[in-house]
């Protein structure tokens, strides 16, 4: 009986200190910024539809100068039913309407429109802050084409909450 009230005090005592913190409390510091790492689920759309997966390849057309400007960085934005291959979802278009870079896109079925970030930049910039989203419409098929002119511009990424 003496073992069984020891145990049972010592529990109580390790109990009554389990809550006083080890360290004193931190002081007030910056910010920490905590950053996200995005795994894309997308290679299970497959298995989940039971739709079998194709690619579809992307031309820019059309002129709008207003938003073009010198020139215009289009980041392909992965939303169902498609998500960008990994090398050919930034492409440019240039003030002339030539585009420079590849859209490749894999999906369940021919999507209707598709969305990017975009902002404006020299075809030589590094990647930076893009300004907001853009969503266009597809035309055609497996090879679709998109007309700039047509896309509609959505808030930018500040005027978002």
């Amino acid at each position: 009986m003496k073992s069984l009230s020891a145990i049972f005090l010592s529990l109580l005592c390790v109990n009554a200190f389990a809550d006083t913190p080890p360290f004193p409390p931190l002081e007030p510091g910056p910010a920490i910024v905590q950053r996200v790492s995005v795994f894309s689920t997308t290679v299970d759309w497959a298995a989940v539809t039971g739709l079998t997966l194709n690619q579809y390849t992307g031309t820019i057309k059309g002129m709008d100068k207003k938003l073009v400007k010198d020139g215009l960085v289009l980041y392909y934005l992965d939303s169902f039913p498609c998500y960008g291959e990994a090398d050919s979802v930034r492409v440019w278009l240039s003030p002339k309407g030539k585009m420079s870079g590849h859209l490749r896109i894999v999906c369940l079925y021919q999507p209707d429109h598709i969305s990017f970030a975009w902002r404006n930049a020299t075809e030589d910039a590094i990647q930076a802050r893009s300004t907001g989203i853009l969503t266009c419409p597809v035309e055609g098929n497996r090879y679709f084409t998109i007309d700039i002119s047509k896309c509609e511009r959505g808030p930018d990424w500040d005027e978002r909450k």
